[in-house]
């Protein structure tokens, strides 16, 4: 493969990366910021909140038609940027229970319900699971991505049903019934990802990616994260250094190819790929959002099986069609 001189000189690296850094996060601000207006809850049901669409997915899956849900990001939104406008605010006011990842996922919108004297209930969803602590440079930090790995989706989905049983207990029937054949679902995703995985060769068991969300998902499916472009959250901008090593890192272990994610801005890298000679995946992975209604990744369930259908695909292995 014919290479540029990008790498080689650092100055130039250098600018590129301070040019395509202010575009990472990808989305502009109309994509990202834009938030659902809260509704009037007329009937009776109990206005739950969710920030992140992973979340809110879940809720969706146990509390059905019996809760009024506002979504605060809408799919293909970054929490770890996301800016809140003043509808979040107001949902959050009428609220009767609010869920939210925690471990610092949507920094923004945890200083706003700290700030906003909210009186709803506020449960961080997300930290009902003990985290993975990961280096930062200032020590270590609890990783926020706790849903890589499908079997801590279960306590989750558990918590949300327990908050709701407590907030609806009319409901309490159907909300363990609903949260019990989703977990049933869960369970058979988790056991379908661990068999594709391990078709992957050994050695190709690679996985190189924009930010550090992964780490939950090789853990329990046998990968190794080789390196990302930037850490734990979309807010860190990666220095030519950064790119060096992870480009040398790709080229030692010979890694297939390497993924790009579907709400930051691909360009730095193709940039790798590019330098490094190896092949960018056509599909982008889901990390930190679902996609939009309709896409491949539009539910938890269907981003976790795209997800794994392009690792597997793109590192060598073999994918068989999911029969949950």
């Amino acid at each position: 493969m014919q290479r540029n001189n990008l790498l080689s000189q650092y100055g130039s690296l250098a600018a590129v990366v301070m040019a395509l850094g202010l575009g990472l996060n990808g989305c502009d601000s109309a994509e990202r910021g834009a938030s659902a207006p809260p509704a009037v809850v007329a009937d009776g049901r109990p206005a739950v909140v969710a920030t992140s669409t992973l979340i809110a997915d879940w809720a969706a899956q146990v509390g059905g038609e019996q809760i009024d849900l506002t979504g605060i990001l809408q799919p293909g939104a970054d929490p770890h940027v996301y800016e809140p406008v003043p509808a979040d605010t107001i949902a959050f006011e009428q609220a009767d229970l609010i869920l939210y990842n925690g471990y610092n996922l949507e920094p923004n919108l945890i200083r706003l319900l700290n700030a906003a004297g909210v009186s709803a209930r506020q449960v961080a969803v997300g930290e009902v699971v003990p985290p993975l602590d990961l280096a930062d440079g200032n020590g270590t930090v609890p990783d926020p991505h706790v849903w890589g790995d499908v079997s801590n989706a279960v306590p989750m989905v558990e918590a949300i049903r327990d908050e709701l049983i407590e907030l609806a207990p009319d409901h309490e029937a159907l909300f363990t019934a609903n949260a019990e054949a989703y977990i049933t679902e869960l369970t058979q995703l988790h056991e379908w990802i661990e068999t594709q995985t391990a078709t992957i060769p050994a050695q190709q068991r690679q996985l190189v990616t924009t930010h550090d969300a992964f780490q939950y998902y090789a853990t329990a499916y046998g990968l190794n994260v080789v390196g990302t472009l930037i850490g734990l959250s979309t807010e860190e901008q990666p220095s030519a250094r950064t790119v060096q090593q992870l480009v040398a890192s790709i080229q030692g272990l010979g890694v297939p190819a390497i993924f790009a994610e579907t709400t930051i801005n691909p360009q730095l890298i193709r940039t790798v790929a590019e330098e490094a000679g190896v092949r960018l995946a056509s599909q982008e992975l889901y990390s930190d959002s679902i996609g939009a209604p309709g896409s491949e990744g539009d539910s938890y369930l269907n981003m976790m099986v795209a997800n794994t259908r392009a690792i597997v695909e793109n590192l060598g292995g073999m994918v068989s069609e999911p029969n949950f």
